[in-house]
């Protein structure tokens, strides 16, 4: 009984850890990171551009040649698609005017060469 209670205790203290693994951390870009197929993506969003950085497993860089990648920003009630294009290396970027804010929520669309497209969801986070 005791070691069910302790089990118990521990998967209460550690889900709100593992919930937290991505989304909130800020990747080496300093963006946001999420799972988005088998792919862990860094998207990093500035008042003019939104860049997203591909990464495999172990941190592995991706390379983004070929891909294809779409981006839908919601900025309150402001709402822009845009086509994301391969910036070198594992990144993928597009331009716009927009004012990233708390709250900000980005879908993501992209597709490897030869691969079927996946798509990740990503909230913008206060920054201290």
């Amino acid at each position: 009984m005791k070691a069910l209670r302790i089990g118990l205790l521990s998967v209460v203290f550690l889900l709100p850890a593992a919930a937290l693994a991505h989304g909130e951390k800020a990747g080496p870009n300093g963006g946001v990171v999420e799972d988005v197929g088998k792919h862990h993506i860094e998207l990093v969003m500035k008042a003019d551009e939104l860049r997203a950085f591909v990464t495999g497993d172990g941190g592995a860089k991706v390379d983004t040649k070929g891909a294809e990648a779409s981006a839908t920003v919601l900025v309150g009630r402001e709402k822009q698609t845009l086509k994301l294009i391969p910036a070198g290396g594992n990144a993928l970027a597009a331009g716009g005017k927009f004012e990233p804010r708390a709250g900000t929520k980005v879908v993501l669309t992209f597709a490897l060469p030869g691969q079927s497209a996946v798509s990740g969801r990503f909230s913008i986070p206060a920054r201290n």
